[in-house]
């Protein structure tokens, strides 16, 4: 089954030049080109292209991505099941397509640790979509493993990291990990930075467990917690040891209100 896209000329313009030619503004030249060593983890934001577009493609300009990519993202609309995997077809978005990696999706399935096949959660999320255009720009071949992540129990999600670790280790091909998530939401701009470097030095010092336990000790809303602490599971297994902070901004550069705001961040871990 083939996923249309549902936030087109919402939170980037349906029209296919013009959605080409605003990636490639976003993005800029690439300093560094797909080739090995892969990065493990990338984290990306995921609102409207006038906002997070920047953080977005400056990240993307940095890393290495494998030609196959993992994408975990929060589950925004409550609708399907904890660890919900599009499993089959490809996703398609206003001038092109990026294909799914049905093989890999299968062990995900098979791997016993929660993942199922479920088109639900991804039929009116955007955390994923928003980020194929920019995927695609960087490398057009490349194929993806969307999973929608609402599962909230830490054991749990060290669980499925742990498994997708297992299974990124024993892959034929190349695999990275991308996680869509924007930091704080709806509080004056000196707060979400406050707030955000406590989450983000937990990810920098590569700290699943300290991360997962600050944002929800604080209050953090981070909508991309369980995605990424799924994912730092998986790279910690993996032996990533350190990540770093590639863009940091929010939305009131755009809007001028730093009342309140949503933050977006670019994160990589190699």
């Amino acid at each position: 089954m083939d996923r249309k896209p549902i936030v087109a000329g919402r939170f980037y313009t349906d029209n296919p030049q013009e959605l080409k030619n605003e990636v490639e503004q976003y993005t800029g030249p690439r300093k560094k080109k797909s080739k090995p060593p892969y990065d493990k983890l990338v984290m990306l934001p995921h609102a409207g292209y006038v906002f997070s577009g920047g953080t977005c493609g400056k990240t993307l300009a940095e890393v290495s991505l494998a030609p196959v990519v993992i994408l975990l993202g929060p589950n925004h609309t409550g609708l399907g099941a904890p660890l919900s995997v599009w499993s089959t077809g490809c996703w398609n978005f206003p001038g092109g397509k990026l294909d799914v990696d049905e093989g890999l999706a299968a062990q995900l399935l098979e791997s016993g640790a929660g993942f199922v096949s479920n088109e639900a959660a991804h039929s009116r999320e955007h955390s994923l979509e928003v980020l194929i255009p920019f995927l695609h720009h960087v490398n057009p071949a490349t194929k993806i493993v969307p999973v929608c992540v609402s599962e909230s129990a830490p054991r749990s999600l060290k669980k499925a990291g742990e498994a997708l670790a297992e299974i990124i280790e024993r892959s034929s091909k190349p695999v990275s990990i991308v996680v869509s998530s924007d930091m704080s939401h709806f509080i004056t701009a000196e707060m979400a930075k406050k707030l955000d470097s406590i989450a983000l030095e937990a990810v920098i010092r590569m700290d699943p467990e300290g991360f997962y336990s600050a944002v929800s000790t604080n209050n953090i809303s981070m909508c991309g917690v369980l995605p990424m602490t799924l994912g730092m599971y998986a790279v910690q297994k993996n032996g990533a040891v350190r990540g770093k902070l590639l863009d940091y901004t929010n939305s009131g550069k755009v809007t001028g209100d730093y009342e309140s705001v949503v933050a977006y961040a670019g994160v990589i871990i190699s």
